[in-house]
C-alpha cells in the first residue's frame, strides 16, 4: 500500500481560548489546509483533512483505516504513523482519552483508530469465515532502548537483532494471542499505562517514548475436501497491522 498522508486539526484548548488565541489552520476542502500565521502564510495538500470538529468515527472512516485492516488480512504489512508536536493529539486520535481503564472505559464515540480497527478486524474475520490466528505485541522506544510493554515484571531493555530469514526483530519480545475485542483492548490499556510520560503545559500525561503496537494476522488458505491430506503443506497468509505513536518531544 502506498502512503496516505492525512492531517487532523486540533481544536483550541480551554487555556488557549481564555487567553484569546485564534485558530490559524483552516481546512479548504479537497485535502487542502491553509496556514495563516503572522510570519507564515501557505497552503498544503494531503490525501484527507479533518478539521477541529471531526469526530473519531469520521477520522476512522475517512483516513483509509478500514482499507488497511482489509489489506493486513490479505497478507500485507501495514503501518499507521501518528506524528506531530507535543500536545497535538496523536495519542487521542489513536486511542481516545488516556484516563480510560478496564473499569471505566471511554465513551464509544471517543474510541480511537486502534479500538475501531480491532472491531473492524474481528468483524471482517467473522464475515469472511476466515481461520485467523491473531496476536499482539507492544513495544516502546525510549532513549534508544527497546522495552516490552506487555511483559510482566520490571521493565528491561531488549536487544534488537537481525537475521536473513526474519530481518530486524526484537529478541525475547512477548506476543500475546487474542480472540475477542475485550482481550486486545485489555492488552492495549495494560501496555499504555506502562509507557513513559511526563507533564507539560498542554497535557499532564504526555508520551515521552515511541510506542509500537503490532497486530499479527495469520490465516490459513481453505481447500476442497479432496485436498485435505495436503493441508499441512499449504501456504498461509501472514499480515501485520502496526500502530506507531511517535513521541512529540522528538
Amino acid at each position: 500500500p502506498r502512503p496516505h498522508p492525512t492531517i487532523r486539526v486540533r481544536p483550541l484548548t480551554c487555556t488557549e481560548t481564555r487567553r484569546g488565541d485564534q485558530q490559524v489552520v483552516h481546512s479548504l476542502g479537497d485535502g487542502a489546509v491553509h496556514v495563516s500565521a503572522a510570519r507564515h502564510d501557505a497552503t498544503f495538500g494531503f490525501s484527507a483533512v479533518f478539521d477541529a470538529g471531526a469526530s473519531q468515527e469520521a477520522v476512522f472512516e475517512g483516513s483509509g483505516m478500514r482499507q488497511l485492516v482489509e489489506l493486513a488480512m490479505d497478507g500485507f504489512s501495514c503501518t499507521v504513523f501518528a506524528f506531530g508536536q507535543t500536545g497535538s493529539g496523536k495519542t487521542y486520535t489513536l486511542m481516545g482519552p488516556l484516563a480510560q481503564s478496564e473499569a471505566q472505559p471511554a465513551s464509544p464515540a471517543l474510541l480511537g483508530l486502534m479500538q475501531r480497527s480491532f472491531t473492524c478486524l474481528l468483524e471482517q474475520s467473522r464475515s469472511r469465515g476466515s481461520d485467523l490466528a491473531l496476536s499482539a505485541s507492544y513495544l516502546e522506544i525510549y532513549n534508544e532502548q527497546v522495552r516490552d510493554l506487555l511483559s510482566p515484571g520490571p521493565p528491561c531493555a531488549l536487544p534488537l537483532r537481525w537475521s536473513k530469514t526474519r530481518g530486524f526483530y526484537v529478541e525475547n519480545q512477548l506476543s500475546v494471542e487474542f480472540e475477542s475485542l475485550e482481550a486486545i483492548v485489555s492488552l492495549l490499556l495494560q501496555g499504555s499505562q506502562r509507557r513513559r510520560t511526563s507533564a507539560h503545559a498542554l497535557n499532564r500525561h504526555s508520551s515521552r517514548s515511541h510506542a509500537l503496537l503490532t497486530i499479527h494476522i495469520r490465516s490459513r488458505a481453505h481447500h476442497p475436501p479432496t485436498l485435505v491430506l495436503q493441508t499441512s503443506a499449504c501456504p498461509s497468509k501472514q499480515g501485520t497491522l502496526c500502530f506507531v505513536d511517535l513521541a512529540g518531544s522528538e
